[in-house]
């Protein structure tokens, strides 16, 4: 859910005037002078070193310690990618297991003694027939050298590198995500991690165990910024002291791909604002005069039909994603269920068993970048769960989806149900809606992020057509009955959304020869249009009441009102049937934050009908009304639903949480998942007011919108 950014740090090497000036051909030959040892041949200095064969061969010399690198072809274009083989596992500070550190396409060139590792400049383009309007753009941006290798072996066009440096540092700039300034990148206690060494025909892995220490006086807590809890203490922020080994060291493990790039058969197709995908762009300074210098693709996988003047045709190569078995049941067969659901949106743009999901076979590393993964990923705290992509720069194809699903996720939605139903009657029963809610949340989880991985965004849109969109952040769907129990009994979808249909066929339909393709894509959209199958994402939540997350319904003034309704009833019965037998009374506070705030998102959704506008993503030309002022009479109706959430007998709590609650004992320590407080060990009985209150009190006052 998070874009990615540059990462590595870009060292500029200058080459000499004289040097520069040359036309001399990147591949020269060292020259030696007097009183220089020569450079050992090739076969020579790997005599004695194992071999990890693959698409750039690999040499391991296990008495120094040192890794070699047969330098791959030169001057010949190929995609780098970093990952984390080992995480840190705290939510506030990221760097999880499994997550995409940055992609880039690098080549190689020797100049002389050096091998530069080089990243061409794709921001900036020319794609012209003329040569010296190509190299015109080109020269005119500067590129990168990322690194300066010194050959140590050569015969004829094998080149022997030592890569160990290269790989053995913080090509991340970890040290600054930990914490800047706390913690440092130390070499001594970092090394090459030999069993992440492999090699195949078009890719290879490589693997490097990095450790940080801090810094003498260095904090060892959450990122700056983060603290609070008033004097009961402080609440339980995962930085590194509280969620490795020691804090003293914290050791990670970063993974390096070198990948064969695709070939060049993959037709880019136009970015639409409407369609629902992210998009690659770049300047062509080549375009016609009136055309618009910046080029945008959408990012999406290579699919093509067997035949594409079939309605329905198998895929020359289907899409497959393989799933982290580390997974435990029943949450492993319900993650399968969820990112399956996208085969009915391949379905329904004219594919047959096009998308499948599959447990990783053994054997197989979740970081071998020809695999798309779905990594379950534990952290000392809840936290997000993202989607992620490598995608080839020059076309917007994507290369390898990576799928991060937070464990602690589930355990957050089985709690709200908790809060919710109140279900436990003689305290020793475990409850199985608890377990139906949960694990139908987890399928749609599944889904949404995989979606991510597929080139899609978010997608907030309220539609007249209900839940249309797997791409929402779902608000759990429960309806008050009349005699003031709740319907769960559709709490969150069961299957891909209409508008995901749509966009899955927009981005990869295959369409016959001889189709007008920016015909045919627009007339996906407009009979989507039509059946009110809309995108619109999260720039658009602050001032669009028709665009928001973690509710439900069209009108947000009236969900308020219908969200409040619910929290009334739930606060009227909740008591100690929130809890298991025999549990500490305290931790009914854990159950009570989430229902008390149960209509936090719908508070924010109302206040942007006040002063907000309808309003979409409009083409010239499209017939359509491009901006709508939210009428008076909407915006002082989703004005009197918030004044209403200010009112004392919406803040109160009940009477059966001020008598229940004792200060929580040994061992359970207060965590960021409680409320603040400010009276000691003892619960504070304002605070929690406080807190909703400023939900409502902070968007009415919000600056930007009178």
């Amino acid at each position: 859910m998070v874009p990615l950014s540059r990462w590595g740090r870009v060292l500029l090497l200058t080459l000499p005037v004289a040097l520069a000036s040359t036309t001399t051909s990147s591949a020269q030959t060292p020259r030696r002078g007097a009183g220089q040892e020569p450079i050992p041949s090739f076969e020579d200095k790997i005599a004695n070193l194992r071999k990890i064969d693959g698409y750039i061969p690999l040499y391991w010399d296990d008495q120094a310690g040192r890794l070699w690198m047969q330098v791959p072809k030169l001057d010949t274009e190929l995609l780098y990618s970093t990952t984390l083989g080992a995480g840190l596992g705290s939510n506030d500070i990221g760097l999880d297991r499994g997550m995409i550190l940055g992609s880039r396409i690098v080549e190689f060139e020797r100049v002389g003694p050096k091998v530069l590792m080089v990243q061409p400049n794709y921001r900036y383009r020319a794609t012209s027939d003329n040569p010296a309007e190509v190299r015109a753009v080109k020269d005119a941006f500067a590129r990168s050298v990322l690194w300066g290798f010194t050959v140590g072996a050569a015969t004829g066009e094998r080149v022997l590198v030592d890569a160990t440096d290269f790989f053995v540092r913080d090509t991340n700039d970890l040290a600054q995500r930990l914490r800047p300034g706390s913690y440092r990148f130390d070499a001594t206690r970092s090394t090459i991690y030999t069993d992440a060494l492999m090699g195949f025909p078009k890719n290879t892995e490589i693997e490097a165990e990095l450790t940080f220490v801090r810094q003498s006086g260095g904090p060892t807590g959450g990122p700056a910024g983060v603290g609070g809890g008033g004097r009961g203490g402080s609440p339980n922020f995962d930085g590194v002291g509280d969620v490795a080994a020691t804090a003293e060291a914290a050791t990670l493990r970063v993974h390096h791909s070198f990948m064969e790039l695709p070939d060049g058969n993959f037709e880019p197709r136009r970015y639409d604002p409407r369609s629902g995908f992210g998009a690659v762009s770049y300047e062509d300074r080549a375009v016609p005069l009136g055309d618009d210098l910046t080029q945008r693709f959408i990012r999406r996988f290579r699919l093509e039909k067997k035949d594409p003047s079939a309605r329905i045709s198998d895929p020359v190569k289907p899409i497959i994603y393989y799933l982290d078995p580390g997974v435990p049941e029943p949450i492993r067969s319900a993650l399968l269920d969820g990112a399956r659901w996208w085969n009915q949106a391949f379905e329904a743009a004219g594919y047959r068993n096009a998308f499948r999901v599959e447990i990783l076979p053994d054997g197989v590393s979740p970081l071998d970048i020809r695999y798309n993964v779905i990594n379950w990923v534990h952290r000392s705290t809840r936290g997000w769960s993202t989607g992620a992509s490598v995608t080839d720069p020059r076309t917007g194809e994507i290369i390898r989806g990576v799928v991060e699903l937070d464990s602690m996720r589930i355990r957050q939605d089985y709690l709200i149900a908790e809060g919710l139903l109140t279900p436990y009657k003689t305290g020793a029963e475990t409850p199985p809606e608890l377990r139906e809610w949960a694990l139908a949340r987890i399928r749609q989880l599944a889904a949404h992020e995989t979606g991510h991985t597929l080139g899609l965004g978010h997608n907030y849109y309220d539609s007249d057509a209900g839940r249309i969109s797997v791409m929402d952040y779902p608000q759990p769907l429960v309806t008050l009955k009349a005699d003031g129990t709740l319907d769960y009994s559709k709490v969150y979808d069961t299957a891909i959304g209409a508008w995901d249909k749509v966009a899955i066929t927009y981005g990869y339909q295959d369409f016959p020869n001889g189709t007008d393709e920016p015909g045919a894509l627009k007339k996906i959209l407009d009979d989507a249009w039509a059946r009110d199958l809309r995108y619109m994402t999260n720039q658009d939540m602050d001032a669009n009441p028709r665009v928001d997350q973690w509710a439900n319904g069209t009108d947000p003034a009236a969900e308020l009102r219908r969200m409040m309704d619910i929290r009334r009833a739930s606060l009227k019965r909740f008591g100690e049937a929130a809890i298991r037998q025999g549990e500490p009374m305290a931790l009914l506070e854990d159950v009570f934050v989430p229902l008390y705030l149960y209509h936090r998102y719908s508070v924010d959704a109302a206040a942007s009908a006040i002063g907000g506008m309808h309003y979409i993503y409009a083409l010239r030309g499209d017939g359509r009304d491009p901006v709508t002022p939210v009428p008076a009479a909407e915006q002082r109706a989703a004005l009197d639903a918030l004044l209403a959430t200010l009112k004392p007998s919406e803040l109160a709590l009940p009477k059966v949480v001020l008598d229940a609650l004792p200060p929580r004992p040994g061992g359970y320590r207060r965590t960021r998942e409680l409320f603040p407080r400010y009276t000691g060990l003892m619960f504070d009985a304002v605070s929690p007011a406080v807190v909703a209150a400023d939900l409502t009190v902070s968007q009415l006052l919000e600056p930007a919108r009178a």
